[in-house]
């Protein structure tokens, strides 16, 4: 993905869909029939970003008011299979991708309405990750990976290393150097983060797709060799697991003792609030490779609920959160990562857009939800010393059913 270019804005163009869905014919309102829709999202800047574009909205549909409704991000899917069935669910929900296969196979979700429109809008990292078994649901509104941040007081660009063993050996020389700081830093006992080591050759968490249940993948040849060099990386940041978790390192980088971190998007503000002069660039590459390594990609989506009475004004709102107005209001309100390509004031937003192109979606198979635990007891027993092929044996044993 190349450097952005903005577009003219496009909250004309997202006209009501009249084919979404099998509700089409009674679900749309008729002359000025007044009609409420019911919006779930999470505090903290998703639920102003919905009361303004609701306001928006309703100025050009003055028929249709949009009621925030607050229902975090890791509730709607248990609140929607309650309250949908029951009639007092909302008509559109914020859920993530990883979610996805709950809400299709629960009967949860409505399909995209014009789906090729917005598949030509959305990020592609954002249509894979709303695609099931060929069909996509959902409306993508922010997008989300890692990516490494460096601090500019302490490593300039053009010192960047471009793979992860150059990493190792700046780090090594820089820490003999800078007592009391780090190289780099990150949370290697999270399955978030480490599954980047278990990339090389395309090798992929659930297969090519992130479908196969049956296999993880995990302790796979390219994964066992790619986890040992992750291994070898303790040479580097010669810390115990225990104490490299989130809130430690994320302190390290913002405190001005690490060089370089790998994070995401949503510490730009608390790194530019603590005065750390940074930037952010691509994921280094792994050995006997020459691209930036693959990272998993998230993405946040509003998804229609398959018992609205309002299928197609719900899905009209839905996409009118797409357009590039919108996406420029909830990048300024949230700062998270819009979901197409449109330009914002960010000078860290290029580093995160070109990770993104080498992304690849979390898995919304049920078998995910035993991923995160399993992986992330196996990632801390690897940095600290276990033997990296039994450890993965382990993690792929109880990861899926044989």
């Amino acid at each position: 993905m190349k450097k952005l270019v903005g577009a003219a804005l496009c909250v004309a163009a997202m006209v009501s869909f009249m084919s979404c869905n099998d509700k089409s014919s009674s679900g749309k309102a008729k002359g000025n029939e007044q009609v409420t829709l019911t919006v779930w999202e999470s505090t903290n800047g998703p639920d102003e970003f919905i009361r303004q574009a609701g306001k928006i909205y309703s100025e050009s549909h003055p028929n249709v008011t949009i009621k925030y409704v607050n229902v975090e991000l890791g509730d709607a899917v248990g609140q929607i299979a309650l309250d949908g069935p029951a009639g007092k669910g909302a008509d559109i929900f914020a859920a993530p991708n990883d979610r996805l296969s709950s809400l299709v196979s629960g009967g949860h979700v409505l399909p995209t309405a014009n789906p090729e429109s917005i598949k030509n809008r959305a990020l592609s990292a954002c249509v894979r990750a709303l695609t099931s078994d060929g069909v996509m649901y959902g409306y993508p509104v922010s997008a989300e990976t890692y990516a490494l941040f460096y601090n500019k007081a302490l490593i300039s660009e053009d010192q960047l290393p471009k793979t992860w063993a150059e990493l190792a050996e700046w780090s090594k020389k820089f820490n003999s150097s800078h007592p009391g700081k780090y190289g780099f830093v990150m949370d290697i006992g999270s399955g978030y983060y480490t599954i980047v080591f278990t990339t090389t050759d395309g090798n992929r968490l659930f297969g090519p797709d992130g479908t196969d249940g049956k296999h993880t993948y995990l302790n796979s040849e390219n994964s066992i060799k790619g986890m040992k060099f992750f291994q070898s990386l303790r040479g580097a940041l010669n810390v115990p697991a225990a104490d490299l978790d989130t809130a430690t390192v994320d302190a390290a980088f913002q405190s001005g003792n690490a060089a370089m971190h790998i994070t995401g998007l949503w510490n730009v503000v608390p790194f530019q609030n603590a005065g750390i002069d940074f930037g952010v660039a691509p994921l280094p590459s792994l050995p006997g490779e020459n691209k930036p390594s693959a990272s998993f990609s998230g993405t946040r989506a509003m998804f229609v609920s398959a018992y609205t009475d309002h299928p197609n004004e719900a899905n009209d709102f839905a996409a009118f959160l797409m357009s590039d107005e919108m996406q420029k209001l909830r990048f300024d309100l949230t700062g998270t990562l819009p979901s197409i390509n449109v330009k914002v004031d960010s000078p860290f937003v290029g580093g995160f857009l070109k990770q993104l192109e080498y992304a690849f979606p979390m898995p919304s198979i049920p078998e995910m939800a035993t991923y995160w635990e399993a992986m992330n007891n196996a990632s801390k027993n690897i940095w600290d010393g276990a033997d990296v092929k039994a450890e993965l044996d382990a993690c792929d044993a109880t990861v899926v059913s044989k």
